[in-house]
């Protein structure tokens, strides 16, 4: 298993945002050759010790919210972890953690709670990001709640999950394309 050191430097210092939200297969490959073992420990609960420090937990929510995302595309393994890294998430603002990393970082411990399919931790996302100060990021979580106020689910993992999609969501897919939730 590799270190959240390994995993910090990988994602910060290695890589940005082009590719963290490109969906590029070229990106998706680099995160399967070099850490889909340490995905398989951390969705495991293997990675507890990470979580003394501040690093090693936003670490840990990376792999699980970001990295299975790039090795599950478009499968449902994609979100199975997505529990897993909102509960550590909270867990992790509770003991004020999202606040000893840099405000690169900082984002990355509120992504569990965009990608939840439940309108209240969605308020509490659009709280947390308007506290960031950032429009663009703000702009990114209303999008995701405006979809789960209004369907309670995100239809863009339907195929995937294997759910109906409903004539409103049908409509709705049309109008936004690909993006994945």
């Amino acid at each position: 298993m590799r270190t959240a050191a390994d995993i910090i430097a990988f994602w910060f210092e290695q890589h940005g945002p082009d590719d963290w939200f490109g969906g590029k297969a070229e990106f998706d490959a680099e995160i399967a050759e070099g850490f889909a073992q340490t995905h398989a420990h951390v969705a495991k609960g293997e990675a507890w010790q990470w979580r003394a420090t501040g690093v090693g937990r936003l670490a840990e929510i990376i792999v699980l919210d970001q990295f299975s995302r790039q090795l599950f595309r478009k499968r449902p393994e994609a979100f199975a972890q997505d529990k897993m890294a909102l509960v550590l998430a909270q867990e992790a603002i509770a003991q004020g953690a999202d606040e000893v990393v840099s405000p690169v970082q900082r984002p990355f411990f509120y992504l569990p709670f965009m990608h939840a399919e439940s309108l209240p931790v969605q308020d509490e996302g659009l709280k947390l990001y308007s506290a960031l100060g950032d429009a663009d990021q703000l702009g990114f979580m209303q999008k995701h709640h405006d979809c789960i106020a209004q369907f309670g689910r995100f239809p863009v993992r339907n195929a995937a999950l294997g759910r109906a999609s409903t004539p409103e969501e049908v409509d709705y897919l049309a109008q936004i394309g690909d993006r994945s939730f």
